[in-house]
């Protein structure tokens, strides 16, 4: 009898075990998911690399970084409930904020900006700080998902232009 609870003990304290580092080994992948590396900096192209400065309340910020990812980004998100203030810092027009501030291979991308949008500013590379798509448009990725026209607006110091209107 003492050797049947014995072998039930032992066995009952392995599989806690086995449950336990499994459950860490996921929770340290999740924390690493979010952190780049140098591996990670290495292989992916810098005009594949984006991080994103958002309120850490904001879900579709989330689904943003998702469809950015989905579309073959390597997203870094970083919880900034003051990214409206680095927005303005980093030259996007207050009138034309969107709800989170996204850097990519040297360029600003402020709001839910299309991913085409995005590639066709890191391929043409335009004498520009960056680009926004004003507010949360519904129609726009990371809300309902992108349908109709999203107007983005290019910026550099004080000049503000269309930038896309598709």
């Amino acid at each position: 009898m003492n050797r049947k609870l014995l072998t039930g003990s032992a066995l009952a304290l392995v599989t806690a075990s086995a449950i336990g580092i499994a459950t860490f080994t996921t929770a340290e992948t999740d924390v690493v998911a979010d952190t780049p590396s140098e591996a990670t900096e290495a292989t992916v192209p810098a005009a594949r690399q984006m991080t994103i400065w958002r309120d850490p309340n904001c879900g579709c910020c989330d689904a943003y970084a998702d469809y950015m990812e989905e579309n073959g980004y390597h997203v870094t998100r970083i919880d900034d409930r003051d990214f409206d203030k680095r927005s303005i810092e980093a030259g996007v027009p207050e009138q034309g904020l969107g709800c989170h501030l996204a850097q990519v291979d040297g360029y600003y991308v402020s709001g839910l900006v299309p991913a085409e949008i995005v590639k066709r500013l890191t391929t043409e590379r335009p004498e520009i700080t960056g680009i926004t798509l004003p507010g949360m448009p519904m129609n726009a990725p990371g809300m309902a998902g992108k349908s109709g026209t999203l107007k983005t607006y290019a910026f550099a110091g004080d000049d503000i232009t269309v930038f896309s209107d598709e």
